[in-house]
């Protein structure tokens, strides 16, 4: 089934608003907070994520200085597919100036021979900043299924004027041998990549980097997170062993959203972080 959305952020009176919005099955938009200082946005679908066959694509703008939180109702199953019937989501964001977006969803969870491509791009006001968070867990570990489907690839474009500022494209397929194998992800049940850009936000960035370059990496640790700076923000990622404590690090190490968002939306998620 194929799906689209699409919704509008604009600052009314002084507080970020929902203009327009509009969705097609299997997609849908809720906005329990559709006006305040930032508006809270969550993706949901019939059945809680993708079957065969499912193209879904989201269009979302950021109008001058508005602020708005996207996430999901929970994990994106992607159910399985021994047909491999193209399954795939699209988003494409524009921000325009002094605008803020944090895309924060909860992990892509693909179960057993299914297949997915997700693609993602934005483009930044040079005054814009935009928090993102990507991430895929190994699937139904708990029934023995640890990265067991077919493929999944993702890719992860972000222009700033019209210029390409951040280029990011993971590919995990079998067919390339064991994705669990002990040379590709191994123990680890959990990957996620963290961008933040924005001359807003290159402040909070430079931190979070100081602070990771002054831990140590520990043999055997059940968590492994690296950082690397790009202008005006920084790139990180993360390797947990469960989906749980790669979320709470997550949580902690963006906790300076708070204040930027005048909330803190995953506070029901990690009560105790």
């Amino acid at each position: 089934m194929t799906g689209n959305a699409g919704f509008m952020v604009n600052k009314v009176a002084g507080k970020s608003a929902v203009t327009e919005s509009w969705c097609r099955n299997p997609l849908k938009i809720l906005t329990p907070c559709p006006r305040g200082p930032t508006v809270s946005a969550y993706l949901s679908s019939f059945g809680g994520g993708l079957v065969a066959g499912d193209q879904t694509s989201l269009t979302l703008n950021l109008g001058a200085g508005a602020r708005c939180f996207l996430t999901t109702q929970a994990s994106t199953k992607v159910y399985r597919n021994p047909a491999q019937k193209p399954c795939s989501h699209e988003l494409i964001a524009q921000l325009a100036d002094d605008s803020l977006l944090v895309i924060a969803p909860d992990p892509v969870q693909s179960f057993a021979d299914s297949s997915y491509r997700q693609s993602q791009k934005f483009s930044l006001h040079s005054t814009a900043g935009l928090v993102l968070l990507d991430w895929f867990c190994s699937g139904r570990a708990a029934r023995g299924e640890r990265w067991s489907f077919q493929r999944l690839q993702s890719r992860n474009e972000i222009f700033v004027n019209g210029e390409l500022r951040l280029l990011d494209s993971l590919i995990l397929d079998r067919s390339h041998g064991s994705i669990a194998g002990k040379h590709r992800l191994g123990r680890f049940n959990c990957v996620a990549m963290v961008a933040i850009l924005g001359s807003q936000l290159k402040d909070h960035a430079r931190a979070l980097l100081q602070h990771m370059e002054s831990r140590p990496v520990e043999r055997g640790s059940s968590l492994l997170f690296s950082a690397s700076p790009i202008r005006d923000g920084a790139v990180f990622r993360v390797a947990g062993e469960s989906h749980e404590e790669v979320g709470h690090h997550i949580h902690h190490s963006l906790r300076f959203m708070r204040g930027l968002l005048q909330d803190d939306p995953w506070h029901r998620k990690f009560r105790n972080n």
